[in-house]
C-alpha cells in the first residue's frame, strides 16, 4: 500500500469522506462531507443563507410594515406582563417603542430624542393613514404606562425611572389614571410628599372609591404631617 492510500483510508475510518475510488491516471478520488460528518440531505446542515436582496430589506422598511411589527411587540409584552414574566415584558415594550423610532426615522425626522407621535403628527406628508398613526400614539403611551406598571413589580424598583415613563404619559394625556396614580407612588418613594400628593388626588378624581389610591394619599398626608412637626421642632 503506497502511503497516499494509507493516507485516504485514514480519512474514511475518521468519517471524512464518503466514498473513494481509483483512475489508472491519478491519486484516489474522494467526497468530502460536511463537517460533522452530516449528510447534505440532513436537516442539521444548513448552507450559507444567500444575502438579502435590496427590495426585501426595503420592505422590512416600510413605514406600514414597522407600524406591524411595534404593534406586535407590544402585544407580547402586554402578554409576557400577564404571565408575570416582567422582565421579558420590559423588553418587548423597548423593542416595540425602537420601531417606532425606527418609523420616524424612515418617514424623515432622525430624532430619536423626540416622541414618536408628536413626530407622526408633524409629518405633513406620509404614507400612513390616520388609523395607523392612532395606533402607533396609543401603543407609545400603553408601552410607557406597561414599562412603569412593570418596574413596580421589580424587587428593586427604579422609582426615578417610573417618574419619567409615567410623565411621558401625562404629558399627552394629563387625566390618565394609571400615569396619575403610579407618578404619585413614585414621588412619595422618592420623598417628594407634596408633588406626591398632587398626582395622587388627581388620580383619585378619577376614581374615588380605589383603595390603593386611598391608603397612598393617607401615608402621604401623615408622611407631610410629619415632617411639618418635625421642622416645627426644630425651630429655636
Amino acid at each position: 500500500m503506497s502511503v497516499e492510500q494509507g493516507r485516504f483510508e485514514g480519512m474514511i475510518r475518521k468519517g471524512n469522506i464518503t466514498s473513494i475510488g481509483s483512475n489508472s491516471t491519478g491519486p484516489p478520488q474522494c467526497v468530502v462531507q460536511p463537517p460533522g460528518g452530516w449528510s447534505r440531505g440532513d436537516g442539521r446542515y444548513q448552507p450559507h443563507a444567500p444575502p438579502q436582496s435590496g427590495s426585501m430589506v426595503k420592505t422590512q422598511n416600510e413605514p406600514a410594515e414597522l407600524v406591524k411589527r411595534a404593534l406586535d411587540f407590544k402585544t407580547q409584552g402586554t402578554q409576557c406582563y400577564k404571565d408575570k414574566k416582567y422582565r421579558e415584558a420590559i423588553g418587548k415594550y423597548h423593542r416595540a417603542l425602537l420601531e417606532m423610532k425606527g418609523l420616524c426615522r424612515v418617514l424623515g425626522d432622525p430624532d430619536t430624542s423626540k416622541s414618536p407621535s408628536s413626530i407622526l403628527t408633524s409629518i405633513s406628508k406620509s404614507s400612513l393613514t390616520e388609523e395607523q398613526k392612532g395606533a402607533v400614539e396609543n401603543a407609545e403611551l400603553e408601552c410607557y404606562n406597561s414599562l412603569a406598571a412593570c418596574l413596580l413589580q421589580m424587587e428593586l424598583v427604579n422609582y426615578e425611572r417610573v417618574k419619567e415613563y409615567c410623565l411621558k404619559v401625562l404629558r399627552k394625556e394629563g387625566e390618565n389614571f394609571k400615569a396619575l396614580y403610579r407618578s404619585g407612588v413614585a414621588y412619595y418613594h422618592l420623598g417628594d410628599f407634596q408633588k406626591a400628593l398632587h398626582y395622587l388626588k388627581e388620580s383619585h378624581k378619577q376614581q374615588p372609591t380605589d383603595t390603593n389610591v386611598i391608603r397612598y394619599i393617607q401615608l402621604t398626608e401623615m408622611k407631610i404631617r410629619r415632617n411639618a412637626q418635625r421642622e416645627k421642632c426644630e425651630v429655636p
